[in-house]
């Protein structure tokens, strides 16, 4: 397997955020659909008495490094964070593609190569 180091970094705004059941499952199948193997969870929590901060968070250790993603139901749309960084090559558009699933208003990202420094790539 060739090492590459990319990071991608989602900031969503969603009409349908998933629940704590649904994120577990979604992150699942995002490691399926772009090519990965799970090493450990997902291990997720839904945080529900915290004023600001409510909603599920979803973490998953995969062979090549790490996903997680973290959803704020409160707002209207509800913010999504989702952060995919692994070593193993991936396309970025596959995750961006994925996340239709939460209906979005708005999709943000960066995409990284953080083989030798932090640099941005333009998908």
């Amino acid at each position: 397997m060739d090492i590459v180091h990319k990071h991608i970094i989602l900031r969503i705004e969603a009409n349908k955020p998933p629940t704590e059941n649904e994120l577990r499952d979604w992150m699942v199948n995002l490691v399926d659909t772009i090519g990965m193997k799970i090493l450990a969870g997902p291990i997720s929590a839904n945080i529900t008495d915290i004023e600001g901060n409510k909603g599920p968070t979803c973490a998953v250790v995969i062979e090549t490094s790490h996903m997680a993603c973290h959803v704020w139901t409160e707002p209207d749309p509800a913010l999504i964070q989702l952060d995919v960084y692994t070593c193993g090559p991936f396309d970025p558009n596959v995750v961006i593609q994925h996340v239709q699933d939460w209906e979005p208003v708005k999709v943000e990202y960066k995409y990284l190569d953080r083989e030798n420094e932090l640099k941005e790539i333009t998908i």
